[in-house]
């Protein structure tokens, strides 16, 4: 053999021997990365044999109490030979990959409780076929969602402790308004005595004083005043939202201004000097903002 040939048969060789470490290579990754996975993953033949696990898988397993090695284990078998609390999720679960392996639907989904001694947990389990030739092979993976399961039954109990409040607030509401009109009835009742009593037991005295012509000037001055107070007292007008804003004595001389009196009319019948009057008939316009000349304070009032 000539050195070309030789030099062409090493080459050849040296070609193939780095083919194969690429192969070993690509699988060495793939099954790190196969590790690497948080999910518990197996493959399973179409007979439910499984034929790999991951790192994970044989984790859980292990620090379960269960055992170290699957391959050759017929997932399936497992399944419907389970009994117990779990044997219902477990029957499920071997339908669905069943199903899976006849091609009756593409992945199987499932979630299901899985309880142990340290506490509550609840796993996903997805089931999911792909084919490899004429072979057939299932991806089966369980993934840890216990914290998502503790978050919504929080989140539910949360709902529904709002929805008692809720309930509860909707309960007293509809007391409250019970009782507020219950209140308006008997303030409404309670008025109409006063107004009944005053127009029948106290305006025709006042009449009768009045037209007894023994009175004086400034006497009748304060029948008329009292007369037209205990009238507004009958028929409530927005005179009373002054009160807010006015002093007593601003709305005393403010209802003696409606009535049409005098400034001398006024420190007559309050017994100060003309003045003062002056001086809350300012305070009035200014609180009121009569601020132009001919804004008449006596028509102001009269349009409450």
């Amino acid at each position: 053999m000539d050195l070309e040939s030789q030099y062409y048969l090493t080459q050849e060789d040296e070609f193939r021997f780095n083919n194969v470490m690429d192969i070993k290579y690509s699988q060495s990754l793939i099954q790190k990365i196969f590790d690497s996975l948080s999910a518990h993953i197996a493959i399973i033949d179409d007979q439910g044999r499984i034929l790999e696990t991951n790192a994970a898988w044989k984790t859980f397993s292990q620090t379960s109490g269960g055992q170290k090695e699957f391959r050759g284990m017929n997932y399936l078998s497992v399944c419907e030979a389970a009994h117990g609390e779990g044997a219902r999720d477990a029957l499920a679960v071997a339908r669905g990959i069943r199903q899976v392996i006849s091609g009756e639907q593409k992945a199987f989904l499932y979630d299901y409780p899985c309880h142990s001694l340290e506490g509550q947990r609840w796993f996903y389990m997805r089931a999911e076929r792909m084919e490899d030739g004429d072979r057939i092979r299932v991806i089966v993976s369980h993934e840890d969602i216990t914290g998502l399961k503790l978050a919504q039954e929080a989140l539910t109990h949360h709902q529904k402790a709002l929805e008692e409040k809720n309930l509860s607030l909707e309960e007293a509401n509809t007391a409250l308004r019970v009782l507020i009109g219950q209140r308006e009835e008997d303030m409404a009742e309670q008025e109409k005595k006063v107004l009944s009593h005053i127009r029948t037991f106290v305006m025709p005295y006042l009449n009768r004083l009045k037209s007894g012509g023994s009175l004086g000037k400034r006497d009748l001055t304060l029948l008329d005043i009292a007369q037209s107070q205990l009238n507004q007292v009958a028929s409530p007008t927005r005179m009373s939202a002054l009160d807010v804003t006015l002093t007593p004595q601003e709305m005393q001389v403010a209802s003696l201004v409606r009535e049409g009196k005098t400034t001398a009319d006024i420190a007559d019948v309050l017994y100060i000097a003309e003045a003062t009057v002056s001086f809350h008939r300012k305070n009035l316009r200014r609180k009121l903002g009569l601020t132009r000349r001919e804004d008449n304070l006596r028509s102001y009032l009269l349009s409450l």
